[in-house]
């Protein structure tokens, strides 16, 4: 699949993603591609941000692909078994963050427990050796009960601006290896 044949659906997490975030950069640079977004960035609500992945997958003219980021991939997958089959081509979703660990933030918890079904789409689930958010072996056993590849990010941080990851270029690299399999 090239990117002019789906609806490239870029979910971003908690306060969203900025101008120099590589989520930004890329819904810049692909022509397909357009933000969810949701009502309020600041004061995350499970439920309000599910549904708005779910609106955004019915409004698509093609097969959607899921770009998830942080929060943004819980939201991906709270929203995967409201999905009609076949609208989603596949999910590309980077640095999970474990809303189910004691010192997360109050307002990010509403989002526990984090969903372990498998996913009926191709999935990968990029990760940091170095993820302030997640150990990257529980990241790989959330990837193994979705059916999602597991991708080594490496020492990379949370795979934001803050890290070090404007344009990403590796990332979009992976994402269009992904594409292809779809």
């Amino acid at each position: 699949m090239k990117s002019a044949d789906c609806d490239i659906l870029v979910v971003p997490g908690y306060t969203n993603s900025g101008p120099d975030h590589w989520q930004s950069r890329w819904q810049e640079r692909l022509s397909t591609a357009r933000r969810v977004t949701q009502e309020s960035w600041d004061h995350p609500e499970p439920e309000a941000w599910r549904d708005a992945v779910i609106a955004a997958v019915q409004a698509a003219s093609r097969p959607a692909v899921l770009v998830g980021h942080s929060l943004g991939v819980i939201s991906c997958l709270q929203a995967a078994p409201y999905l009609a089959p076949g609208s989603v081509a596949g999910a590309f979703l980077v640095a999970l963050p474990d809303v189910e660990r004691p010192d997360t933030p109050a307002p990010l918890r509403t989002f526990a427990p984090i969903p372990r079904a498998p996913l009926s789409f191709p999935s990968v689930l990029v990760t940091s050796r170095t993820d302030p958010y997640t150990a990257y072996d529980r990241a790989g056993e959330f990837a193994a009960a979705w059916g999602a590849e597991l991708v080594d990010a490496g020492e990379s941080g949370h795979l934001n601006a803050e890290s070090g990851h404007g344009p990403w270029p590796e990332g979009l690299m992976r994402f269009a290896g992904f594409l292809r399999t779809l």
